[in-house]
């Protein structure tokens, strides 16, 4: 469906090419439904940042911008389905008194999500330290035998993990 605003660079934009988008990740996903869903959220991507709206008037190849934009919003949502299974996975293993309210497992899953967001790029051992440690409530020296490491490994890998977090925290917008 066209976009019927003034013409501004993201209307033209996205009239020109969100056919061509979408069949593209059509492609990738095997799934025209999910194809869809992504390419719209590939344009709301761009939609709210300002650094990728202020670029698109100045773009000579636009269908790379968006293969680059969408290729970020689809991995966030593999992300989030990966996470979004395996929390399901872990909930099916529950005993019944455990079993956790519809509206409980869209808290706990949207909380999972903002965590591994937090934890993107730490590497992946920083990040399991954090995990084990705030997750599975594991003590130092359990997450160095764990990871095998030593228990020093541990405590920088943790005060990595908290720095980034605060720092992460104190960038948000209130």
């Amino acid at each position: 469906m066209p976009v019927s605003a003034e013409n501004t660079p993201l209307a033209e934009m996205y009239n020109a090419h969100h056919g061509w988008l979408q069949r593209w990740l059509q492609r990738k996903t095997g799934c025209s439904w999910q194809a869809a869903d992504l390419a719209q959220d590939t344009f709301l991507r761009i939609l709210t940042s300002p650094s990728n709206a202020d670029q698109i008037s100045k773009l000579h190849e636009p269908r790379n911008f968006l293969t680059t934009i969408a290729r970020r919003v689809w991995v966030d949502f593999v992300r989030r389905d990966a996470l979004e299974k395996a929390w399901l996975e872990a909930l099916k293993h529950q005993p019944e008194p455990v079993v956790v309210s519809p509206e409980e497992q869209a808290l706990i899953l949207e909380t999972l999500f903002q965590i591994d967001e937090m934890l993107e790029g730490l590497g992946n051992k920083v990040s399991q330290a954090f995990l084990l440690c705030h997750l599975e409530g594991l003590r130092y020296a359990e997450i160095a035998e764990r990871l095998g490491v030593s228990v020093s490994s541990v405590k920088k890998y943790m005060a990595k993990a908290t720095e980034h977090c605060l720092l992460l925290m104190f960038e948000e917008p209130l």
